[in-house]
């Protein structure tokens, strides 16, 4: 018996959001996000989904492995680099380029034999994570490039304010971040790659010559307050499950874990095969929307592990086995994650493992 929940990862969504991004990326290479087992949507997938893309970009060398055998042959970079030796040692077996953002890394790749080791210098342009100084760059690079078999061929940064509602002229305002990086941006011998997401589709003036596009590939816009459709993105996620039950709740009787929702009128409260153990966040409140039979219906009660209970008062055709979408291109991810204190992203990669997966 198969439980009546899935999501569904539709291809053609991933292959025209790609298209979206390359037509704002204005002629820049676009590197496609694929960290978090694609954000949650199968590396597979986006290895079909992203073909037109110049490049994957992911954090795990079992990622990139799983990219090189689901047929992938154009270049991979590890975001993060590598972690340790092992994983050093992997990357030209996998013909795979790595960022990287620490002294210690350099040191290890010093102390390696390398026939090939193509690296990208990550540089800190106020997030204040991983990254090297802009001043330190043009000194790295020619360390690195001294050492046999190696190669610097990008120059990476991730700034900590893109989106719109980030204009403030602050210290990291778009502004401030691009006057931190101008010492680097004028250099041809390396490529820059500088916008993410939002940047790529929400501010041209990053420049650079490649984008790394994630969230926006999925049809997710990176800044709650835009639409998908305001930037022509189509959700490739929807996440479905069915109807167990329809009960009767008179007026002034309570539903699910500590009596939550009250009943203000004699109610009709579909049982639905979602919970957090599935992935829906727990802390969703009662009022957000659900979509059933083509009608937005509100959540009802507190989430539990396994059932959510929803009002269809006002939704005749809702009975046992009707399916519901819990988000998707009906119900926003990034309205969802809204009404309970988080991002869209975050949703997205919590799906459980024992949620199936179907994709088309």
């Amino acid at each position: 018996m198969v439980r009546p929940i899935t999501f569904s990862i539709d291809i053609e969504a991933m292959r025209h959001n790609l298209e979206r991004v390359r037509a704002r990326a204005n002629g820049r290479k676009v590197w496609a996000v694929v960290k978090a087992n694609a954000y949650g949507h199968g590396i597979e997938n986006a290895v079909k989904g992203f073909a037109q893309a110049d490049g994957l970009a992911l954090l795990e060398i079992e990622e990139a492995q799983r990219a090189r055998e689901t047929g992938w042959k154009k270049r991979i970079v590890m975001l993060e680099g590598f972690f340790d030796a092992e994983d050093l040692a992997r990357l030209e077996v996998l013909d795979v380029e790595t960022i990287v953002h620490d002294r210690w890394q350099i040191e290890l790749i010093r102390t390696t034999p390398h026939q090939n080791l193509r690296v990208h210098l990550k540089v800190n342009s106020g997030m204040n994570r991983l990254g090297f100084d802009p001043g330190e760059v043009p000194g790295l690079i020619d360390e690195l490039n001294a050492i046999a078999g190696v190669k610097v061929v990008g120059i990476v940064t991730h700034f900590a304010n893109s989106e719109r509602a980030a204009d403030a002229d602050d210290c990291v305002s778009l502004n401030a971040q691009l006057q931190r990086m101008k010492p680097l941006l004028g250099r041809t011998d390396v490529e820059l790659c500088l916008a993410n997401s939002a940047a790529a589709m929400l501010r041209p003036e990053a420049g650079g010559a490649a984008v790394r596009a994630g969230i926006v590939l999925y049809g997710v816009t990176p800044d709650s307050a835009i639409a998908s459709s305001d930037l022509d993105l189509v959700p490739a996620m929807t996440l479905t499950a069915r109807i167990l039950t329809v009960r009767d709740v008179a007026a002034g009787e309570s539903v699910g874990y500590g009596s939550r929702w009250t009943a203000p009128r004699d109610s009709r409260i579909a049982v639905v095969a979602c919970g957090y153990a599935d992935g829906y966040p727990r802390a969703m409140p009662d009022g957000s929307p659900v979509w059933i039979a083509g009608k937005i219906a509100p959540l009802a009660g507190a989430v539990s592990m396994d059932m959510i209970t929803v009002d269809v008062t006002d939704v005749p055709e809702a009975r046992p086995g009707v399916e519901v979408e819990l988000w998707g291109r009906h119900v926003s991810v990034n309205t969802l994650a809204s009404l309970c204190g988080t991002i869209g992203y975050e949703l997205l990669v919590s799906i459980a493992r024992r949620v199936p997966m179907v994709s088309d």
